[in-house]
Order: C-alpha cells, then structure tokens, then sequence
C-alpha cells in the first residue's frame, strides 16, 4: 500500500483571506527572501541556477493554424525554484500572458503557484497568484524603500498605476513614515485618477493624477516605476531631486548623466548576471537587453562607465552590514527590482501555512495509493 498524498487548492478568494498579502507582513517576508538570497540559500533555474524562468514565445507566422503568433506581452513563462531558510520548499511560478486578454474579461496575465515538498516531489499547494504576484512584486521595492529612502521623504511619485503599480505603491508607503502627498502617473490617465482617488479614500493621505512626466519627477522624494513595457518612459538628471530614491520595478530609460549620478543597488546580482549570460547566448545582445530592466546599466557596465555587477551593491547585503547604503542625504539611489519566483514561494509558504491553521482553501485528492510504485 503507498502513501495517501493530498493538497489544498486555494483560490484567490482564499488567498484575500488569509490576509498574507497585505504589508508590512509581505514587506517582511520579501526581507526575509532577499537575506537568504545573498546568504546563497536557494536554487532557481538555468545552470547558474539563477535564471528568472524559461519563456514561450511565439513566431510572428506559423504555417500551423492553432499556433498562437506573437502579440504583445503574449508568452508562457516557468519559474522554478527552491528556498531554503525556513521555507524549506520547491515550487514554480507558471503563467501566460497576453494583453489581448482585457477583452475578454480576463487580467494581462493569469498566474498560478506550485509548493512541493522538497524531498518527495509531492504537490503540497495550488494557489491562484495574480496578487500574489503584485503583493510580492510591490514587496521588494518595499524592502528598498525600507534601507535606501530618506526617512524624510514626503512625496511619493508612482509611475505606473496598473496592478503591480498598486502592489508597489501599498508596500512602498509603508516604508515612509513622513509621506505627505502621493503624484500618480499614468499614461491612460483614468488609472492615475482611479489610484489617487483609492489612496486618499483608503489612507486619509494626499494624492493627486498628474500626467506630466517631469513635473510629477520634479516633485518626488521616492519614485516607484511600474509602467507597463509598453509605455515610453524616460526621465531626464534634472528632473531629478538629490536624495530621491527611485525603485525601478518595470522598464527605465534615464539620460546617461542620470545613470552616473546613482548609486545602483540589485535585487540580486546572480539574477543579472544570468541576465547578461542569456544576452549573450541570445546572439542579439542589444535587443535583449532591452527587454530587461538592468539593460540600460549592463550597456554602460559593457562600456567601462558602471561598476561590474560584482563590484556592485545589492539589497541583501546591505540588510547583512556587509555593505553600506545610504550615507549621504544628497545621494540618489536606484533600486532594480526584477521579478523572482523565490518571492512567490516565499510569499507563497505564509499563505499556504495560514490557510492550513484557519481551514481556509479544499483540500483536493492526488491518490489514495499511487498507481505505480516501484518495488
């Protein structure tokens, strides 16, 4: 007789419920993740075993009518990982994207979470995770804001008013004691109402749509970016306040001078140097970068103008005092924050453990006995 295996489901329903998501909690357990990250307790895809997932993407033309061609932001992604510490789980991120999905009713992306037992490969959880994703996602620029903020800081400018943007914007004004107006951006401006309207109504705080770029720059002390890849963003050294802290969650184009001025802090350096390998294995480097959020720094880094990705600083390390962050008020900081699917898991285990303890999600039968199983 083999052993019984079940595991809970839990839609997003369930997820809300659990109550997980909201920060600082999620803010704390990105913290936690970051640490075991420099610490070097975890494993994720590719040979380095620090690639961001295997994507499937799809020719512009197929001579076969049921393949799916390309569109924008149309892929499957799988993300694999292990996390140790006291998560001491495998999982995967899987999900598919595409933008023609607001059509029908349906987010960009549909995001699904895997928790496995480490050892015996067995499904321990199966979890809806589109705001899992953004509550995670909005976490670590959380944890940046945390060690590279001015503790003064009173403005918040948000560019990006989407989902994700809304995941950075709820963990980053936990982090700032002093905030005193939030400036939303957006290029289809009734998103940007539609935000400043829900932070004045949810946090009693001042915020307001403005949709020019340099003026709603001109004004921050942190700058959070979470514009989709298609919106055109560049931001201009002048527009710039010594001190700001700008956390570049999605796409950033700045002027070089911009670039040189900033101190750079990484999520995590094995991530970008994976990113940098695929570039060059890809054959077309440029294009490649383009689609990354470190692009524009690995050019300059490619050119002698950045320090290399080791010499560099990265949020882990900073949280260990094996590195220093901000010693000076006048220094501008740029945190880059990519996705990761050790944060899904990290985030992913408090959800699962919670709904354990409060009955929450089903639990659903794998098998009673396996079927087969060797002698």
């Amino acid at each position: 007789m083999g052993k019984r295996t079940e595991f809970l489901y839990l839609s997003e329903p369930d997820v809300i419920k659990t109550g997980e998501l909201a920060p600082p909690k999620a803010v704390n357990n990105a913290e936690e993740v970051l640490v075991l990250l420099a610490k070097g307790d975890y494993l994720m895809g590719g040979p380095t075993h620090n690639s961001h997932g295997m994507y499937l993407v799809f020719p512009k033309e197929s001579p076969f009518p049921n393949m799916p061609t390309a569109g924008p932001d149309r892929r499957f992604v799988a993300m694999p990982a292990y996390l140790g510490g006291r998560f001491n789980l495998c999982g995967q991120k899987w999900y598919g994207s595409n933008a023609e999905n607001k059509k029908k009713g349906l987010p960009r992306s549909v995001l699904m979470v895997t928790l496995n037992d480490k050892d015996t490969g067995e499904p321990l959880c199966f979890m809806s995770a589109n705001l899992l994703s953004a509550a995670r996602t909005g976490a670590v620029p959380g944890v940046g804001t945390r060690y590279l903020a001015r503790k003064d800081a009173e403005v918040l400018t948000c560019i990006g008013c989407g989902p994700i943007g809304k995941g950075c914007m709820e963990a980053v004004i936990t982090e700032m004691p002093n905030l005193k107006k939030v400036i939303c951006n957006n290029h289809s401006p009734e998103k940007a109402v539609s935000m400043a309207n829900y932070i004045t109504k949810t946090y009693g705080i001042e915020a307001v749509e403005e949709g020019d770029l340099e003026t709603a720059v001109r004004a921050a002390d942190v700058i959070s970016v979470a514009a989709s890849r298609t919106a055109p963003l560049h931001i201009k050294r002048e527009w710039v306040k010594d001190g700001c802290t700008i956390l570049a969650s999605g796409p950033l184009q700045c002027d070089e001078s911009l670039w040189m001025d900033m101190e750079i802090v990484y999520d995590h350096i094995g991530l970008h140097h994976a990113y940098v390998s695929e570039a060059i294995e890809s054959g077309d480097k440029e294009n490649y970068y383009n689609g990354v959020i470190g692009g524009p720094i690995y050019r300059l880094i490619d050119a002698g103008k950045k320090p290399a990705l080791d010499d560099s600083l990265s949020i882990g390390k900073i949280i260990l005092g094996e590195q220093k962050g901000r010693t000076d008020d006048k220094q501008i900081f740029c945190f880059i924050a990519c996705g990761m699917s050790v944060f899904d898991l990290g985030l992913g285990h408090d959800v699962y453990h919670t709904a354990l303890k409060e009955g929450i999600g089903t639990k659903l039968l794998l098998w009673e006995s396996p079927a087969q199983v060797e002698d």
